[in-house]
Parts: structure tokens; C-alpha cells; sequence
């Protein structure tokens, strides 16, 4: 008879182990690959950062304020300005003022974004393509709805050390 360690409750957890394993492994190799793209292009690694939200932003129809630009990425307003020039003196992002209020800076991507982005991630998204092509619908949608709880749970557990909030104990409830 499995009791409640027995293995199904062990599979599940080593399960789990193998997937945190996983992710830290992506994040890993993700951080390596913004280094290796900021390296080749004269950016800062924090640059990619940037220019990703900016873009994303951009797209949606949101763009940001460099305010909101240095708070989603922890930066100080010194440094959100500093990383602000160095990407507009490289073309990556303009400075632009659309609203009534004239004192309100939103960014958006510049054409050189979008061209250097594509030149160095398009082949990154070929091989994603390929990857992905063994996975049926089902898969997909587990993995989005599991990497979409493991980002939203990253990012609390982020803003919370940046508000000083406790960790809670480790029997504490989610």
C-alpha cells in the first residue's frame, strides 16, 4: 500500500525537482545569451532587458515612461536615465512626448531594435519552431499555463524582497 511519501507522492516531487531544475537552467542559459547579444552589439546586459519591455510595450499600445521602465527592471532613476541614452544614442529607442501632457516622455523602439533584434533572434526562433513541432495543443497550453504561474510567482517574490516584505515561513500556505 503508498502511503502518502509513497511513489506516486515521490514521482510528483521529483517531477517537480526535474522542472525547477529545468528552469533554472533556461534562466541560466537566457542570461548568457542576453550577454552574449548586449556583448555583440555594445550594450550593457541590463540594455536587453530594457529594450525587450520597451518593445513589448511599444507593441501593445502601452509604451512606457522611462519611470516605469526603471521600476519594472529595479533600477535607480540615474541608472534608468543612463540606460536610456545608451540605448537611444544606439537607435534602439526615441524619447517621444504624444500626449497633452508635453512633460510626459513615453519610449519607443527605434528601427534599429527591431532589425538587430531580428537578425540575432530569428534564427533562435527557427530552432524554437523545430522544437516545438513535437508537442501537440495539449502540451502547449500545460506548459504555458506552468511557465505563466512560475513567472507570475517570480515576479511577486521579486517585488516583495524590493518592499521588505518577510519571507513567509516555509509551511506557510501560497
Amino acid at each position: 500500500m503508498d502511503g502518502p511519501l509513497g511513489p506516486p507522492a515521490m514521482e510528483g516531487r521529483a517531477r517537480r525537482e526535474e522542472l525547477v531544475v529545468l528552469l533554472q537552467d533556461y534562466a541560466g542559459e537566457a542570461e548568457l545569451l542576453g550577454q552574449a547579444f548586449a556583448g555583440r552589439h555594445g550594450l550593457h546586459p541590463t540594455d536587453l532587458q530594457a529594450l525587450l519591455a520597451v518593445m513589448r510595450a511599444d507593441t501593445a499600445g502601452e509604451p512606457l515612461t522611462p519611470g516605469a521602465l526603471g521600476a519594472r527592471l529595479g533600477l535607480s532613476t540615474g541608472a534608468t536615465t543612463a540606460l536610456v541614452d545608451r540605448l537611444e544614442r544606439a537607435g534602439h529607442v526615441r524619447r517621444s512626448r504624444e500626449s497633452a501632457d508635453r512633460r510626459r516622455v513615453t519610449l519607443r523602439h527605434g528601427e534599429t531594435a527591431a532589425e538587430v533584434g531580428a537578425a540575432f533572434f530569428g534564427p533562435l526562433g527557427a530552432r524554437m519552431d523545430e522544437a516545438l513541432a513535437g508537442f501537440d495543443d495539449a502540451d502547449l497550453a500545460a506548459a504555458a499555463r506552468l511557465l505563466s504561474a512560475v513567472n507570475t510567482l517570480v515576479a511577486r517574490y521579486r517585488a516583495d524582497l524590493a518592499a521588505g516584505r518577510p519571507d513567509p515561513p516555509p509551511d506557510a500556505p501560497p
